[in-house]
């Protein structure tokens, strides 16, 4: 597995419905899902993330999602990265970075979308492929 082929599969989702909690492509994603059916796509086998709230506040449940998942936190942008965001003081928002854009399912839109760059949303963490592997 690579960051890249993370990122392909993100790629791929694009255009997806998006839908709170969803982790099809077919019946819609929101943003644990685009992160979870990337991962997947990539030949990872990552179990499903513990239940969350919309409003999760530091969203805990992703720093032990991500090691299970045997991505590492990482510094510095690189295709493929899971980028957790803070949208508001009590909204995370993941989003699969691509190098040169991202991959984020964009609830307003109401659909997976492919973005040059995000809104100045401050970055929580950020996990990738370890380099070892």
């Amino acid at each position: 597995m690579t960051g890249e082929s993370i990122g392909e599969a993100a790629l791929a989702l694009v255009g997806a419905p998006f839908r709170l909690h969803g982790r099809s492509a077919a019946t819609g994603l929101d943003c644990v899902g685009l992160a979870l059916v990337s991962v997947r796509g990539a030949g990872v086998r990552v179990p499903d993330p513990p239940p969350y709230r919309l409003r999760a506040g530091p969203a805990p449940m992703v720093p032990g999602w991500m090691a299970r998942a045997g991505l590492v936190p990482g510094e510095g942008r690189c295709a493929g990265d899971l980028v957790l965001l803070r949208v508001s003081a009590l909204q995370p928002h993941l989003v699969v970075d691509l190098g040169e854009g991202f991959v984020h399912a964009h609830a307003g839109l109401g659909r997976v979308v492919r973005v040059g760059v995000l809104p100045d949303w401050p970055e929580i963490s950020r996990w990738r492929v370890p380099t070892e592997r």
